[in-house]
């Protein structure tokens, strides 16, 4: 009688705590729906009216303006006329979140086996909008992305919609990225019910990343950089990653052997630059990065090995996720979900680091890990309509919320979690009825 009490509990809690996050991620979408999914972003003080006022162009005020944008505990972008754009990288989350919403928009009760199951519950029930069509923003936002790609380079590709003024450089408008790269082509396959011409286009980005981003052998394995424009004597690890997983993407997709083998080659590398404890710093060699062993960016390096091995099936890096996870939970987690800043230090905590850890752990199949990130973002940064807050300090919080750092990766992150328990809640439904058969 107490298991069955306890049981019950369980599921309840679980099922409330589904509902909160379905309500909130609805809130989120309508947050940036109606504003266009524009709003501001993380390094956008270049695109300040005031600063285009300016009768010179300077490095150090552009620097200055751009931390001044950045870095106050309250937002003072609209007092420096900063311009709110969309973001391609944003653009892409916000496109697969409604792809994602629209599925679970499809999602009700089979049947009273499953009615008390977290994830079955009928999407009426849930206070989900019925009259939004998630499925056609989701199109129209990936329409977007191929009109806005950059062009001039040898495949798919895109980048930030600002300038960026960098202490040796200067990125331009549309200077194309793997990062923001490889989210738009993970939209695309995603979204390829919605339009055909999408697979052809996103295939493409293969070779961006293997003609544009000087993809190229090593000892180990091979090496891409970050952008097109910004050739390094470093190299950026968590970018390589995501390289790595855009081309796995492309070979779960076409099968083609090539992008396996070159996936491979820059996971190996970067499989032999993990540190004993477990991490990766931000670049090779470490005394070239500005960070150590941050959150989300080791977040990133995980998700690419994950996918390498949920796409091919084999344990090739089985011990380097071993390590990896164990780091990521004991050292850049707190026990009760809060992101800690690096191995070292746990503020600021930063609501993107939330996001990929739902992310990282939902893919991991830890779902009770993942709920417990949830609960803390949700609990900490969230401040109702909709809206996240960017960072939580020890004394203070970043009351400034940002349409991609924030609200984009947040939203994605929910709508994965969401996805993932539904895909557990139906095998747990398929479990029973087939005992009920078999019975």
């Amino acid at each position: 009688m107490t298991q069955r009490v306890s049981t019950y509990t369980t599921e309840t809690s679980a099922l409330n705590d589904e509902q909160r996050t379905i309500d909130i991620l609805r809130k989120t979408l309508a947050y940036a729906r109606t504003r266009d999914y524009k709003g501001w972003d993380y390094g956008d003080g270049m695109s300040s009216k005031l600063l285009q006022w300016f009768p010179i162009d300077n490095k150090w005020l552009n620097l200055v303006v751009q931390e001044v944008a950045k870095r106050p505990p309250i937002n003072v972008r609209p007092l420096l006329l900063i311009e709110q754009r969309r973001n391609y990288k944003g653009t892409a989350l916000f496109a697969m979140t409604n792809l994602n919403t629209a599925k679970l928009q499809s999602v009700c009760t089979p049947d009273e086996t499953s009615a008390s199951t977290p994830g079955s519950g009928a999407w009426s029930e849930m206070g989900i909008d019925t009259d939004v069509d998630y499925e056609d923003e989701s199109y129209q936002l990936n329409q977007w992305l191929i009109s806005n790609r950059s062009v001039g380079y040898s495949g798919f590709c895109g980048g930030h919609k600002h300038q960026i003024q960098h202490f040796h450089s200067r990125g331009v408008p549309n200077d194309p990225d793997v990062v923001s790269t490889s989210y738009a082509v993970k939209s695309l396959l995603s979204a390829a019910s919605l339009d055909p011409m999408y697979l052809s286009v996103a295939e493409t980005a293969a070779n961006f990343v293997v003609d544009d981003l000087n993809y190229r052998t090593v000892a180990d394995g091979a090496c891409i950089d970050y952008h097109f424009n910004h050739p390094s004597d470093s190299y950026t690890i968590n970018a390589g990653a995501i390289g790595a997983r855009l081309l796995i993407d492309l070979y779960d997709q076409f099968g083609d052997e090539s992008y396996r083998r070159r996936a491979k080659c820059l996971l190996d590398h970067i499989a032999g630059l993990q540190t004993d404890i477990g991490g990766w710093t931000y670049r090779d060699p470490p005394s070239a990065s500005h960070l150590s062993m941050d959150n989300h960016h080791n977040g990133f390096v995980i998700e690419a090995f994950l996918r390498y091995q949920d796409v091919t099936g084999t344990d090739r890096y089985a011990k380097t996720l071993d390590r990896a996870l164990t780091f990521y939970r004991e050292t850049l987690f707190d026990p009760s979900g809060a992101p800690n800043w690096d191995e070292k230090k746990s503020y600021p905590r930063d609501i993107h680091a939330s996001a990929q850890g739902i992310l990282v752990f939902t893919y991991a199949g830890d779902l009770d890990f993942a709920r417990r990130i949830l609960a803390w973002a949700l609990d900490n940064l969230y401040v109702g309509d909709g809206k996240f807050y960017y960072r939580k300090h020890r004394f203070y919080t970043t009351r400034v919320t940002l349409m991609r750092w924030c609200q984009a990766w947040m939203a994605y992150a929910m709508s994965e979690y969401l996805i993932a328990l539904q895909n557990q809640s139906k095998q747990t439904v398929d479990v029973r009825l087939s005992l009920a058969i078999s019975c």
